[in-house]
């Protein structure tokens, strides 16, 4: 029996949206919480937390996009078409984002304003329609053939519009928890305060999200309610009702008694849950709900040609990434950097 590349593949691009998701959304979190923070000595802190790794999250962006033209061409050109416009606001809000975590530090006092409203816009922007993107995606793309068969705005719709605001709720709380684990003092306490609310409300999310993804798609009920798989995937909705309730037991202590590290631990593992329950919806769909991931694939000798290469590169790229997150593991204290 061959190895199937096409497995390999999809498993490679998954790991790196994923990754991206994970490291990117305290970040983008962080942009979404300055209303939160109106003082410069609090917003300074919350850049630098993220200041010496940020820029290579993206890294994992660029891995999954490519990874998709190499391995999936068909899929590739087929979301890109349904999805141009979403896309393409996420990318000028991280445009955005990016140009303002730069030239805020290096602005005059009177006009840090302006880079303060591009970052929080920017990040806005860029959370709201990488959750249009995916829940257009969820909710299924026209397909005719091995071609898009939609229109420009079909994004447009009830249940994209809905998971564009839960990622933003849900990138919110990852970035609250962040500043938890690497802030101290008043900004500390504060992030505690904010993160309660924003953990009930990624609960509704979850809740009205999967009540109406197997009601508007009998496959996905079928795949989740049928028999023996209701038991087989019940530890997905088990895990995920944990990790909500011991989120609100650790941030209900007093600001000063939360442990510092749990809180993001348990974010981390809210997305993991979210995300993997999304993969299991789909599988084995590239193209949600037609078309598989062998039928969008490339030819094999492509595949593999491609998967050298990424096999070689992945490794270091996750070298690197640990390293830096392992040398910038400490808290943060206002005006002194690391410590």
């Amino acid at each position: 029996m061959g190895i199937d590349t096409s497995i390999i593949w999809a498993v490679i691009i998954f790991f790196a949206v994923f990754m991206y998701v994970l490291l990117d959304g305290f970040d983008l979190g962080i942009g979404m919480l300055f209303p939160f923070t109106p003082k410069k000595r609090d917003r300074d802190t919350m850049m630098n937390t993220v200041a010496p790794v940020w820029d290579g999250n993206e890294t994992w962006l660029v891995l999954g996009g490519e990874g998709l033209l190499a391995a999936f061409p068909v899929a590739y050109a087929i979301i890109l078409s349904g999805l141009y416009l979403p896309l393409i606001f996420m990318l000028v809000g991280l445009v955005f984002r990016g140009v303002a975590f730069e030239f805020r530090f290096k602005a005059k006092e009177h006009e840090r304003h302006l880079w303060d409203k591009a970052f929080i816009g920017g990040s806005v922007v860029a959370a709201f329609f990488q959750g249009v993107s995916l829940g257009a995606f969820l909710d299924g793309i026209a397909v005719s053939g091995r071609s898009y068969a939609g229109g420009p705005l079909d994004w447009i719709a009830p249940f994209p519009l809905l998971a564009g605001v839960g990622v933003m709720i849900a990138y919110t709380l990852l970035g609250a928890t962040w500043l938890i684990m690497k802030t101290e003092g008043e900004l500390h306490a504060r992030m505690v305060q904010v993160a309660r609310p924003f953990t009930l409300l990624l609960l509704g999310a979850i809740v009205v999200i999967s009540i109406w993804t197997p009601l508007r798609d009998p496959a996905v009920a079928d795949r989740w309610f049928s028999f023996p798989n209701i038991v087989l995937l019940a530890p997905v909705p088990i895990l995920v009702l944990a990790c909500l309730v011991l989120m609100l037991r650790s941030l209900s202590r007093n600001a000063t008694r939360v442990p510092f590290r749990l809180p993001f631990v348990l974010a981390l593992g809210l997305i993991f849950l979210g995300y993997s329950g999304m993969a299991i919806s789909i599988w084995p769909h590239i193209v949600p709900p037609a078309i598989s991931i062998w039928e969008a694939a490339s030819p094999p000798a492509s595949q593999g040609f491609a998967l050298v290469g990424t096999l070689f590169i992945l490794p270091i790229i996750l070298m690197y990434t640990a390293w830096s997150y392992w040398v910038f593991r400490g808290k943060v204290k206002a005006d002194a950097g690391y410590h």
